[in-house]
């Protein structure tokens, strides 16, 4: 997901171009941090107290130039005209965060909000038109059945429920916001059942191919239609 949005900054951005970034739901501070050590100045907004600690305890191990772009900021996603004015950053993103809000339009305006004309929206979501293919690649035949049906899912490493969005549904409402979707890609398509932080199974030799193979697939119709997630880029008009 990280080469899909440099990619996409990459295409719409001059090279050097310091820009203004919002993190909403920045968890651990992974992606903020990885943007400041690329040269953004780095807004992250997140509520949860433990992901907050464990944000300002990464922060403040990297160097002081670093630091100085990061600001990390507690509030939620959802009140983001609280904190900032309108049109206040060029890349907004919000990965992992739409699952877990039982309605996800109001969450979305806001960050559309937040974009200067011409800037980036990038969305991680919970793919709703594959919604039993976690379940089937693990062997898990009953939840799978069980999964075409369901409206919500338990999301196994959070311990909470989480809901899936359509990318027909999610593209209806970004055009609808003056963001409409520049372009989308599959993410976890063959790899959704190997841990995070551990490599795939295979020789550790083999990550670089894997990655590669996902990539590729993430882009790929039939493949990215059945990715577990989705990662989708707005543009503001």
């Amino acid at each position: 997901m990280a080469r899909q949005l440099d990619e996409q900054i990459a295409g719409r951005f001059p090279v050097g171009r310091r820009l203004r970034v919002l993190d909403v739901g920045m968890g651990r501070g992974s992606q903020a941090l990885r943007l400041a050590r690329s040269g953004h100045s780095v807004t992250g907004l997140e509520r949860d107290a433990e992901m907050l600690a464990a944000a300002r305890a990464a922060l403040a191990r990297e160097p002081e130039g670093i630091r100085e772009r990061v600001r990390v900021v507690e509030g939620d996603g959802r009140d983001t005209g609280v904190h900032f004015l309108p049109g206040s950053f060029d890349v907004v993103l919000c990965h992992g965060v739409l699952m877990y809000v039982t309605e996800p339009d109001p969450l979305v305006a806001g960050l559309a909000r937040m974009l200067a004309p011409g800037g980036l929206l990038s969305l991680l979501v919970r793919n709703g038109d594959a919604p039993a293919m976690r379940s089937g690649l693990r062997g898990d035949w009953a939840g799978a059945l069980t999964a075409f049906d369901a409206a919500c899912h338990m999301d196994e490493e959070s311990g909470l429920e989480t809901r899936a969005d359509r990318l027909k549904k999610l593209t209806a409402t970004l055009a609808g916001l003056g963001a409409p979707l520049h372009t989308w890609y599959g993410v976890r398509v063959f790899t959704d059942t190997a841990a995070d932080g551990t490599h795939a199974p295979g020789a550790p030799d083999d990550l670089a191919t894997l990655l590669e193979v996902e990539e590729r697939a993430g882009r790929t119709d039939p493949y990215r239609g059945v990715a577990s997630l989705l990662h989708l880029c707005g543009v503001r008009g």
